[in-house]
């Protein structure tokens, strides 16, 4: 079940990507130049290893796999020197990884050497071995040792999953192989273009079209070949069938027509929750109530029932029907009653009953005192009293959170301000001990940046972070996948990504309801093919885990190095280094507003029209070009998206006299609106400001962004690192520091 304000938060960043509004009207202030005390420096990024690191059951032994992050050129003389070493498992990744790049290279012949016997010696790999023997057989001109070596892999190993591109290769000749590699290997790539060649040569192909309904979810045409099986096949579909379809709709965010094939497919909880759910979210209310109550009605215990009478309370225009539904929650489904006597609090409240509803937010502090709902409730309170000037009360408010929510989602940024209204009321010390238990206890936060600011860190603030150009000292070495076979976890361990992936697809089996570490490798196998959106998705919802084995499994994977490598990658670094040199931002920053805007795809369009990594608006795009004599460019070439990018987020810091909240908000909300938001507000305290943003999105955006630049720091940046060590035993444990 996923909780309510992290899956608010996706969809605020997922649905939208944080949608800029570049061509809102400028501010009349004048464009100035702009003169940095600090010049930036070359050497922003340093790839080497971080002493002590810690990761996924990573092999720091070995003299192969550091060199998996250099370019192919840099590091052929290494690797062909270890690949004449004496024997050891060094020598033959030595072999497999020269032989891949020569290939790669157009060099096929040169590879053929290295792959010699190497099967006998790298066993897990072996097929993997007669595959590239074969590829290189083929691109050097000689198709006859070629389709030897695809029967060979086809021979001794018809299970394994790269014998797909056998089936494939010796398909060419007959259409035999097809048969058997869709039959055998569905979910794997080559299966899929057997399926998309077949279907060119005759659309009218039922079988073909659902193996890709059922394993092509990443195709670009896969909606339109969904919506095609719905349409003229409807009646030929099988429960499981429409199954399928569901899912596939559900995996691409078409969450009503998801509802619809949901109701065909077999059922269980969770197929009779989505029919409900993609029903309200395509906006059918009434469908969505029916679908809801047929739920109750045959998984009445289920944990889909609990939500799903939440929903019809939320949606009923009747009530005294939600106040029924509420109090079935409450008296079912106790992990849910703090959540359902918020819901009938605010019910009574629209009632006209205040008393009722005041003693049912009670009950919530008394009864569940430790829940989110009752964290939420605390922090409402705590800011009336701040609105009101009443520091003490929102102090104790807030403290409330710390002490009883822990957990909580709002606990660091009550943590945060427990220390800002301590200041108010003039206990100075007190307030230190706040910022540095928000350290201490939520290290990965916002407000640990925040903290760290206000404690005199030098890791920057809102008016001085553009300046900054903290050294990046990123880990070299790749995490070990936690699920899948010994042959993808090498292979991803090389570097080899796209082949990793591919074996990823027929091993991955359970993708509906998946294992937390089978989803932290699907975010890993995404990640190494490009997949940046999806991929940082899947390892971040891990997090909305709440049962407790698989909350431990989560706790246990946060500890490791891997899992903020993969939440924190950093996709073009060189154009983001460079633009940011000549535009003289923080690098780092920009890093952070691209993983924020677009989660590093560089195609991706938003509803709004915003285009590419940092999503700028096509006209935004064109006045900039004019301003920097740009002649010809392209949105989703990530050089040239940078280039606009960071231009404009030069343009919004010099609006603003270089002060980075401003010129964030503005670049998601556009100058106008943040020059309004300072005749309405004023500007006295930077942290009052975020919280006065009118708009929920920009107030977000601005918190998340800097959020993502203080993760950036913690996890690269050794002086960051270290000294937050000192503070916090989960960062400590994270980067492989001991506090002294």
């Amino acid at each position: 079940m996923l909780k309510q304000r992290k899956n608010q938060v996706f969809l605020a960043v997922g649905a939208g990507l944080a949608a800029l509004t570049m061509g809102a009207t400028f501010s009349a202030s004048r464009l100035s130049d702009l003169v940095l005390e600090q010049p930036l420096v070359k050497q922003w990024f340093v790839t080497e290893q971080a002493t002590g690191e810690l990761d996924l059951s990573q092999d720091t032994t070995s003299a192969v796999l550091p060199l998996v992050s250099v370019s192919v050129t840099e590091r052929a003389a290494q690797l062909e020197e270890i690949a004449s070493g004496s024997p050891s498992p060094d020598r033959n990744r030595a072999r497999y990884l020269l032989a891949s790049d020569l290939i790669q290279q157009g060099q096929a012949g040169s590879a053929l050497p290295w792959l010699e016997d190497l099967e006998q010696d790298y066993a897990a790999l072996a097929p993997q071995i007669l595959y590239k023997r074969a590829q290189a057989h083929t691109a050097s001109g000689n198709p006859a040792a070629a389709t030897a070596m695809w029967q060979q892999l086809w021979t001794e190993y018809p299970d394994d999953p790269v014998t797909a591109e056998a089936l494939f290769a010796l398909g060419q000749s007959d259409p035999q192989y097809w048969d058997q590699a869709i039959a055998k290997f569905p979910a794997h790539p080559r299966s899929i273009e057997i399926a998309k060649t077949r279907l060119s040569q005759d659309p009218n192909q039922l079988s073909m079209l659902l193996v890709l309904a059922k394993h092509g979810h990443y195709l670009p045409e896969i909606t339109s070949i969904l919506d095609r099986l719905v349409n003229e096949y409807g009646s030929q579909l099988q429960p499981e069938d429409w199954e399928a379809i569901a899912f596939a709709y559900w995996e691409n965010g078409y969450y009503g027509s998801a509802g619809s094939a949901y109701a065909k497919a077999p059922r269980t909880s969770l197929n009779a929750y989505r029919t409900g759910r993609g029903a309200q979210l395509g906006e059918r209310y009434s469908d969505a109530l029916k679908a809801y109550y047929q739920l109750t009605q045959e998984f009445p215990d289920a944990d889909e029932t609990a939500t799903a009478l939440i929903k019809m309370a939320e949606l009923t225009d009747k009530p005294q029907d939600a106040l029924i539904y509420l109090d079935t929650v409450i008296e079912r489904f106790p992990d849910r009653a703090a959540e359902a006597l918020a819901e009938r609090a605010d019910v009574l409240e629209a009632m006209q009953s205040p008393e009722s509803a005041s003693q049912a937010r009670q009950s919530i502090l008394t009864q569940y005192s430790n829940s989110e709902a009752a964290a939420e409730l605390r922090w409402k309170q705590a800011e009336r009293a701040a609105t009101a000037g009443d520091a003490r009360t929102a102090w104790e408010w807030a403290r409330q959170i710390v002490t009883e929510n822990g957990d909580s989602e709002l606990a660091p940024e009550a943590a945060y301000w427990v220390g800002k209204w301590a200041i108010q009321m003039g206990q100075q010390a007190e307030a230190n001990k706040a910022f540095e238990y928000v350290l201490t206890h939520y290290p990965g936060s916002y407000y640990a940046w925040r903290s760290a600011s206000t404690l005199g860190w030098d890791v920057g603030d809102f008016t001085t972070v553009r300046q900054q150009i903290p050294q990046v000292v990123k880990p070299i070495s790749q995490p070990v996948p936690p699920a899948g076979s010994a042959a993808l976890q090498e292979l991803y361990r090389l570097g080899q990504y796209r082949d990793a992936w591919s074996i990823w697809q027929v091993e991955f089996d359970n993708p509906v309801q998946p294992t937390v570490a089978q989803q932290f490798t699907d975010g890993l196998m995404r990640l190494g093919v490009g997949d940046n959106l999806d991929g940082i998705f899947m390892v971040s919802s891990l997090e909305w885990r709440e049962k407790p084995e698989e909350e431990l499994e989560y706790q246990a994977l946060k500890r490791q190095t891997g899992y903020w490598q993969a939440l924190y990658p950093f996709p073009f670094l060189e154009p983001i280094n460079s633009w940011s040199q000549q535009r003289q931002l923080n690098p780092m920053l920009v890093t952070a507003l691209i993983r924020q805007e677009s989660r590093f795809e560089p195609k991706i369009e938003s509803v709004a029209g915003a285009v590419g990594l940092m999503q700028v608006m096509p006209d935004t795009a064109d006045w900039v070009a004019s301003q920097i004599g740009l002649q010809d460019y392209t949105m989703s070439d990530p050089n040239d998206n940078i280039s606009l990018g960071t231009w404009y987020l030069d343009y919004t810091h010099r609006e603003y006299d270089n002060n980075s909240l401003f010129a964030v908000a503005s670049y998601n909300a556009g100058p106008g609106s943040v020059a309004d938001w300072i005749d309405r507000f004023g500007f006295s305290d930077p942290d009052v400001f975020v919280e006065q943003i009118p708009f929920p999105e920009t107030k977000g955006y601005v918190e998340s962004v800097f959020e993502n630049y203080w993760n950036y720091l913690r996890l690269y940046n050794p002086e960051v690192s270290q000294r937050l060590a000192q503070y916090s035993e989960e960062h400590a444990a994270t980067v492989g520091f001991l506090p002294e």
